[in-house]
């Protein structure tokens, strides 16, 4: 199972001393547009579940790949992402681990997570970083040795969460946060919205050619039933346009003088995004 780790998360030699090896990653539509996942360890055999927006997928895909699920990570309290959560504790006995801020509304919680926490599911290590803007409670796991970031409804393929609970500001925030990562970092997010993100990004940043070849690349994955989901950082870099606030197209697009604050920029981008 899961072990946590307080305030652990900036000392980089502890955690490669315990990272292991690279997991072994399963995803899958869940309800209309979520995205289940499953990351397993190989060399141990531990598995966990990012979130559970619906109990019969998970335990399909469980049957499918003979894994034995050994605990949920939640990033958020919202019913759509913790809904199957009591079915597939009472099926297989993982634990959960949730957002302390949402341990009220998290049903079946056995351990709850902060800013500078440490998780490990076997040998895998995920930081914890609290990532408010969607949501106050929301939080995304960084398994920086695997390579791997689970962004919840922070970041999506091409866009990022709608603002909830704060000022956008505080998401703009969060979404800097993932940046500095590297380009190979896989991103999975919660929802499969990347043909809606497409079409904005491409009325928000016209001249980017990245963005007319993701787009075409997000049509082609839907006519062949796949999504585009994980994404790697460097490409969304180069085509999301809430990660690209800081680039004078972005604020040209929303009236703004090129060099300016990005968050300002950032806030009218999502403000258009609300009525696109």
């Amino acid at each position: 199972m899961a072990t946590v780790l307080r305030g652990i998360a900036s000392d980089d030699e502890d955690i490669e001393a315990m990272a292991g090896t690279h997991p072994e990653i399963r995803t899958f539509l869940c309800r209309s547009d979520n995205i289940g996942v499953l990351i397993r360890d190989p060399a141990t055999g531990a598995c966990a579940a990012i979130d559970v927006p619906e109990a019969e997928p998970v335990l399909r895909a469980l049957a499918d790949t003979g894994w034995r699920l050994t605990d949920i990570l939640v990033t958020h309290r919202h019913a759509d992402h913790i809904e199957g959560i009591p079915e597939v504790k009472r099926a297989t006995g993982a634990r959960v681990t949730a957002p302390a801020k949402a341990a009220g509304a998290v049903p079946e919680v056995d351990v709850t997570v902060s800013e500078g926490d440490t998780v490990r599911v076997g040998d895998l290590v995920a930081q914890v970083w609290e990532t408010p803007g969607h949501c106050a409670d929301h939080v995304t796991y960084w398994f920086r040795e695997a390579g791997v970031v689970f962004a919840g409804d922070t970041l999506f393929t091409l866009g990022c969460g709608r603002v909830m609970e704060s000022p956008p500001e505080t998401l703009w925030q969060s979404l800097t946060r993932f940046l500095p990562l590297p380009d190979e970092t896989q991103v999975f997010s919660g929802h499969d919205y990347v043909l809606a993100n497409a079409r904005f990004a491409r009325a928000a940043d016209p001249d980017n050619a990245n963005v007319n070849a993701r787009m075409a690349e997000a049509e082609r994955a839907r006519d062949e039933g796949r999504f585009l989901i994980p994404s790697l950082l460097g490409v969304e870099r180069a085509t999301n346009p809430f990660l690209r606030s800081t680039e004078p197209a972005l604020a040209r697009a929303v009236d703004l003088t090129p060099g300016g604050d990005p968050t300002a920029v950032f806030v009218a981008l999502r403000a258009w995004k609300n009525r696109f």
